[in-house]
C-alpha cells in the first residue's frame, strides 16, 4: 500500500468498490470528532465525477461541534502527487453531542485517471447545541424504478429558517456502508407548524435500508431507520393515503358536517388492455370508528380507469356524521370485484 505522508485517515479505493481501509492514530489522545471506522464509498457517477461518501462522529458527550473541515485527495495509479484536492464538509452543519452526520465530497472534475484517494480530517469548532424541536415522519415508503418516500417534518418550537430534510442510504455490510445522500430543501416553517415532503430518487442497487433526518438554523430533528421495500410486483400498489379540504390542504383533524377528499397516491405496473392503455378499477375507501369493535362509519366507491402506468391519483368525498377517533382504509380491485392492489396504508383520523 502507497504510503500518503499526510492525512490522519487513508482509504485506497478501486471502482466500484472500496478494496482497502487504513487508519493512523491521530498524537491528540482528546480528539472527539473522528471519521467513522467503516469503510468510506467511493465511486464513479455517470458523468465521470468520482464520489465520496462517508460519516463523522461526534464523539463528545457533552459539546457540539460545527464547521467540520474534510480534505480528500484523489490520486492515479503513481499515488506519489494528488492530481486533485477538494475540501468539504458534513451535511449537517451542527453534529450534536455523541451524533453522527454523512458527508459527500465530490471530485473537481471527471477525471478516469483517479483510481485512489485519501480523506483526512482538517477541523472543526465547538458549538453550542441546537434544540430537538424538529420531528421526522415517514408516511408512504414505495420502490419501484425509483424509491419515493413521502413524510411529514413538524415544528415543535419557535419559528425557524434554512431547514433541510435528509436521506442517508447504507448497505448491507457489517458495520454498514454509507452509500449515498439526498438532501431537501424546506426553508421557513412557522412555530408548531408541519410541512410534507417528498423524495423520489434513484438510488444505489447496493442500499437495502435509509435513515431520515432534518436539521434548521436553531434546531435539529429524530433519526427514523427504515428498509428499502422490495420491488413492486402487483399490478397496483397503494403508496400513501391522506385527506384533503376543497384547496388540496392536508388535514389531521376535521369538523362533522364538513366535505373532506379521501385521496390515494397509487402506482400502475402495466395496463391491462394494451390496445387502449386502460386498467379500469373499483376504489373502496372505508372508514371504521377506532375501538374494540369498530363499526364501519362509511363505505365510498368510485369507478374509474388508470391511463398508461407511472403514478397516479384516485379520491372519495366522505362528509362525517359524527365525531371520534376513526381509521381509514384503501382498496384497489377491478371490476369483477378481484383485488389488484394490497390494501393501502391505514390512516387515522379525528374529527370533532
Amino acid at each position: 500500500m502507497k504510503k500518503i505522508l499526510f492525512g490522519l485517515f487513508l482509504i485506497l479505493m478501486l471502482f466500484p468498490v472500496s478494496s482497502g481501509f487504513s487508519q493512523k492514530s491521530d498524537t491528540l489522545s482528546t480528539l472527539s470528532v473522528v471519521l467513522t471506522s467503516e469503510t468510506p464509498f467511493v465511486y464513479q457517477d455517470d458523468e465521470g465525477y468520482t464520489i465520496v461518501v462517508g460519516n463523522v462522529e461526534n464523539k463528545n458527550k457533552i459539546t457540539s461541534v460545527t464547521n467540520v473541515q474534510l480534505v480528500v485527495n484523489f490520486y492515479d495509479d503513481t499515488g506519489f502527487e494528488p492530481i486533485e484536492t477538494v475540501r468539504g464538509s458534513t451535511i449537517l452543519e451542527l453534529i450534536p453531542e455523541s451524533g453522527i452526520s454523512p458527508y459527500v465530497i465530490k471530485s473537481s472534475s471527471p477525471n478516469p485517471n483517479i483510481t485512489q484517494v485519501s480523506i483526512f480530517l482538517e477541523g472543526f469548532s465547538p458549538s453550542s447545541s441546537k434544540s430537538q424541536q424538529l420531528k421526522v415522519e415517514s408516511t408512504s415508503v414505495v420502490l419501484d424504478e425509483n424509491l419515493k418516500i413521502s413524510g411529514v417534518l413538524t415544528n415543535g418550537g419557535s419559528p425557524i429558517t434554512d431547514t433541510s430534510v435528509h436521506i442517508a442510504f447504507y448497505d448491507s455490510f457489517i458495520p454498514p456502508r454509507l452509500v449515498g445522500v439526498s438532501s431537501i430543501p424546506i426553508g421557513d416553517i412557522a412555530a408548531n407548524d408541519k410541512v410534507d415532503f417528498y423524495f423520489n430518487e434513484a438510488i444505489d442497487s447496493r442500499a437495502v435500508n435509509f435513515q431520515i433526518f432534518a436539521q434548521s438554523d436553531v434546531f435539529y430533528s429524530n433519526f427514523i431507520t427504515e428498509d428499502v421495500p422490495e420491488q413492486l410486483t402487483r399490478l397496483v400498489t397503494i403508496s400513501n393515503t391522506s385527506l384533503k379540504d376543497s384547496e388540496g390542504n392536508r388535514l389531521a383533524e376535521i369538523n362533522v358536517g364538513s366535505t373532506v377528499n379521501i385521496q390515494s397516491d397509487v402506482w400502475v405496473q402495466f395496463s391491462t388492455d394494451q390496445a387502449t392503455n386502460e386498467t379500469p378499477y373499483r376504489y373502496y375507501a372505508q372508514v371504521k370508528e377506532s375501538g374494540d369493535k369498530p363499526y364501519v362509519e362509511f363505505l365510498g366507491k368510485f369507478d374509474g380507469r388508470f391511463i398508461g402506468t407511472g403514478s397516479q391519483s384516485i379520491a372519495i368525498d366522505w362528509i362525517p356524521e359524527n365525531s371520534g377517533v376513526y381509521f381509514i382504509e384503501t382498496f384497489v380491485w377491478d371490476r369483477s370485484n378481484i383485488p389488484i392492489a394490497q390494501k393501502g396504508p391505514i390512516v387515522l383520523i379525528i374529527v370533532n
